[in-house]
């Protein structure tokens, strides 16, 4: 059964961290580590929902923020266990986000206490259909444990702030015809040939770049995907194409869907998935005041992550973890040294008053 020490440095500790196997659904004892670890705190109130652990201060603080991360990784690729070699560390799970988790794990056991209370999330099934999601699951069933003023998601984040998230919305862009014989194709109708409008539609949209609380959102419309075709002699009767809509944060997701009808009016469409933006809430004092403190350039967040679990909540949200994401579920991902002890450094100066 494999155990925590939160005495040992960020560095040994991730490593500890990434030689417990942990692919989704497949948390038990990374979970049950992470749970008898922090239950050996006095300062921390401990609630366990499935494999997603909730340790919480209860100083009475004016303010609480939540800080969290997952636990679980993609499926082993040859890079299992860990290995450190010079200033970098690697191995399943190093950037994606046990090194985040590490740092939050350092923070909870040695800043007993912080200036602010402190709800730490360790959440299980990141990484897989958002139906098995821990967070998402103690965000729609125990909602009252997430309550906090700001929260810092330990996504990596080349150990820079970056604020909020886009949304995003994939669809299917359907036309239909009617099959015949390839010899007789008068006799029928090509959807295929049909779906070339849709392509020029795609080619001649002009995509948005929204500035929000300072930084700049940019938005995406794309086809990712065509099929379509019966046999090599049979006109084809459907064709579809996938598109991706990658939205700024001033939208909601019917607003998103809104617009993508209003792009594609005239067909047929199905949406296949529906993710919410992020807005990134600077201007919220207790976002403004953690930006501040952890200093450094501000970036937007390109792509979805679980800020946007807080978002729904009304919780502003960051993103703000060790490594460098180009590295997430590869073969070769790994975590520079200087991130894990620059982060870690960060947060527990800004919990204890003394910011870097």
């Amino acid at each position: 059964m494999a155990s925590l020490d939160l005495d040992r440095d960020v560095v040994t500790l991730t490593a500890d961290l990434v030689d417990i196997a942990s692919e989704s659904l497949q948390e038990q004892e990374i979970s049950d580590a992470v749970e008898t670890a922090l239950r050996a705190l006095p300062h921390l109130e401990v609630v366990r929902d499935g494999h997603t652990i909730i340790a919480r201060t209860r100083l009475g603080r004016s303010e609480r923020v939540v800080i969290a991360g997952h636990v679980d990784t993609v499926p082993v690729n040859g890079n299992f266990p860990s290995r450190l070699e010079g200033d970098t560390l690697w191995g399943l799970g190093s950037c994606d986000m046990k090194g985040g988790v590490a740092v939050a794990l350092r923070v909870a056991a040695t800043v007993p206490e912080p200036n602010r209370d402190v709800t730490f999330v360790f959440y299980d099934a990141e990484e897989i259909a958002a139906e098995f999601n821990g967070l998402g699951r103690i965000a729609r069933e125990r909602p009252e444990l997430l309550e906090a003023d700001f929260a810092i998601l330990m996504e990596p984040s080349v150990a820079r702030v970056e604020a909020g998230c886009q949304g995003t919305l994939r669809v299917d862009v359907r036309t239909t015809g009617e099959r015949a014989h390839s010899a007789r194709s008068w006799m029928g109708h090509n959807a295929i040939h049909d779906a070339a409008d849709v392509l020029v539609r795609l080619q001649r949209y002009e995509p948005r770049a929204v500035e929000i609380d300072g930084l700049t959102y940019r938005e995406g419309l794309n086809a990712v995907g065509i099929r379509g075709g019966v046999a090599g002699n049979v006109i084809p009767d459907e064709a579809v194409v996938t598109v991706n809509f990658r939205f700024a944060p001033d939208r909601s997701e019917e607003q998103a869907l809104a617009h993508v009808r209003d792009v594609f009016e005239g067909f047929e469409l199905t949406v296949t998935d529906s993710a919410p933006a992020a807005l990134p809430g600077l201007d919220r004092p207790a976002a403004a005041a953690f930006v501040e403190a952890i200093g450094g350039e501000v970036a937007p967040k390109f792509g979805w992550t679980d800020v946007a679990q807080f978002t729904v909540l009304g919780i502003p949200a960051v993103n703000y973890g060790p490594g460098d994401p180009v590295y997430a579920h590869k073969q070769d991902e790994q975590v520079p040294v200087a991130h894990l002890v620059d982060v870690e450094a960060a947060l527990t100066g800004w919990l204890k008053g003394d910011p870097r």
